[in-house]
């Protein structure tokens, strides 16, 4: 009769949850996804009735709503200094990116209900702390035309955030109070795992759910080896067993998928390049925009799921890994400069698409591809998925910013990284950059008309630096993404984002007339320089003819060229 009784309000129980917690896609069938204030609302009711839920309001966005964080336990805990301190594992989701893209935001309100109801259970070493909406901004801009070709929910929101910006772009760069607070969210909790739910284009295919990993080579160490034989390889069986055939993110948008494709680059621009310098297994879950809404959240609640159970039984390795990095990485002495794909080394995988073809667009008459759902293959595609490093940085001892740098030195606390003022001024012997030629965009990207093709000069000089300017050790965990934001021919450094742009900014100048006598005369006191200049009129043609630029090669080469011109406000301690 106990067991009767205790079955019986363990049932009603969960009768009670369901109605009360039923989510607008349950109540919809599947075709609606709550709205901003819906979602907040519902996470706040299962806050205040269950144990299990504790809802934090965390730092603000750009649309002056803060982010909320819940954290999900089995008992209740969400100081995550003592969730660490007994070695539980912290799977944290991050949902509503783009708000258009909205099922993990559903998916996440089944599973914490689920939990809490005890329809599945949370494993004891786990904890899941999940952003319900990152980009608010986006949601509240809600719509039923934003991506016009996606198969559901009947409304959603925008891509963009309240300041237009594309927070898929945003961990590196740090514009938003959005990727500002999410910064504060990571480093705070130190996620041992990091999903980032997405909904993705492109090709048409079977498969609902495609996943983006961390690059392992690029994650590196015993992770990226871990990584690439065992977690993924993990997610893919447990996936399968619900039913599921996973592939990776189809990074193949013409009509020869069967032709394969390489791994998606996740540069730290990304969420899951970020994560990967603070030694973070990260993934990126992108359902196919094609399927029925319904199908596509009850994907990513099996993926999560799956997660968390990969997570859990592999916990205690997943953290030795991780600390065993950590420490990897603070003794390293170089890293990769720049990387190639390898493309004599790949895996086979499964492909299941539709046949394609073109055919006269009623639009211009002209070929268009189109895909025939009446006709599924299966196919073996080679998925590429070996990079190789093509240069290297040596590490520097460390570095050193003027404090008048503060963007950036903002940027580099915002990653917890540890550093320290001079107390007085201080001489010291530094390695500097000299921008020697860069190309700027001829578009702006994502507020910023960034940097490539980055070329430098190097030399040893003796700096003066002021009482307050910042010396950065490189013994830390944060080795891996200083090297990576500080150096200026890094993919995704400060610099390729231009925030030292006022140096490639000449600010003093001459009068040429003027300056005729000077130069005529420093030439005459440094004969060395007057050689470079007849050797350069005599190699280029154009030069030799320009009177401006022989006088400004002069001025360039004397001491009344000011210093800062191109020199990079970054210099390293060897």
């Amino acid at each position: 009769m106990r067991i009767i009784i205790t079955g019986l309000c363990l049932f009603i129980s969960v009768n009670i949850y369901g109605q009360t917690f039923q989510t607008k896609f349950e109540q919809t069938n599947g075709k609606e996804t709550a709205t901003y204030a819906e979602v907040i609302t519902w996470w706040q009711k299962l806050d205040q009735q269950s144990g299990k839920v504790k809802m934090l309001i965390m730092g603000m966005t750009d649309a002056g709503l803060p982010l909320h964080l819940v954290v999900v336990a089995q008992n209740g805990d969400s100081n995550f200094d003592n969730i660490r301190k007994n070695k539980k594992s912290v799977i944290l989701v991050l949902n509503g990116i783009h708000p258009g893209e909205p099922d993990g935001i559903d998916a996440s309100m089944l599973l914490a209900r689920d939990i809490v109801t005890n329809k599945i259970k949370l494993p004891d070493n786990i904890v899941l702390a999940i952003i319900p909406v990152y980009n608010i901004g986006g949601a509240l801009n809600r719509s039923e035309n934003y991506r016009v070709d996606q198969n559901g929910p009947e409304a959603f929101g925008f891509r963009g955030n309240a300041r237009n910006f594309d927070l898929n772009r945003d961990f590196i760069k740090n514009d938003s109070r959005n990727a500002q607070s999410f910064a504060e969210i990571f480093h705070l909790i130190k996620p041992d795992v990091l999903i980032d739910n997405h909904v993705s284009n492109g090709a048409d295919y079977q498969h609902v759910m495609t996943l983006i990993a961390s690059q392992h080579n690029k994650l590196g160490g015993p992770m990226g080896e871990f990584m690439n034989k065992e977690f993924e390889p993990g997610i893919y069986t447990l996936m399968k067993q619900k039913g599921y055939d996973l592939i990776p993110y189809v990074n193949s948008f013409g009509d020869t998928p069967q032709n394969g494709w390489p791994e998606f680059w996740d540069s730290p621009r990304y969420s899951s390049g970020y994560a990967s310098l603070f030694h973070t297994f990260a993934f990126v879950p992108e359902t196919h925009m094609l399927k029925p809404y319904a199908d596509r959240v009850k994907s990513t609640y099996a993926l999560m799921q799956s997660f968390i159970d990969f997570t859990s039984k592999n916990s205690s390795k997943i953290k030795l890994l991780k600390n065993e990095q950590v420490e990897q990485v603070k003794q390293q002495q170089r890293f990769p400069l720049n990387w190639s794909l390898d493309k004599t080394k790949w895996d086979d995988r499964l492909y299941k698409g539709f046949s394609s073809g073109r055919r006269p667009s009623k639009v211009s008459g002209l070929d268009r591809l189109y895909y025939d759902r009446s006709k599924p293959y299966d196919a073996t595609i080679p998925f590429y998925n070996e990079y190789e490093p093509k240069e290297f940085i040596q590490k520097p001892s460390a570095y050193i910013i003027p404090q008048g740098w503060w963007p950036v030195i903002d940027r580099l606390k915002l990653n917890g990284v540890m550093m320290k003022q001079f107390g007085k001024d201080t001489t010291i012997e530094v390695e500097v950059y000299h921008i020697k030629s860069y190309q700027a965009s001829n578009r702006p990207y994502e507020g910023h008309h960034t940097n490539g093709d980055v070329q430098l000069n190097e030399s040893v000089q003796q700096k003066i630096f002021r009482k307050g300017d910042w010396y950065i050790p490189m013994n830390q965990p944060a080795n891996r993404f200083l090297v990576e934001v500080l150096e200026p021919q890094m993919e995704d450094s400060y610099f390729i984002w231009n925030f030292f742009d006022p140096i490639l900014q000449q600010k003093e100048g001459f009068s040429s007339y003027v300056f005729e006598e000077t130069a005529a005369d420093y030439l005459n006191k440094n004969p060395s320089l007057r050689k470079q200049l007849e050797e350069k009129k005599a190699s280029d043609t154009t030069f030799a003819k320009s009177a401006s630029a022989q006088l400004n090669f002069v001025y360039q080469h004397s001491p009344y060229y000011e210093p800062a011109h191109m020199q990079y406000p970054v210099y390293r301690i060897k």
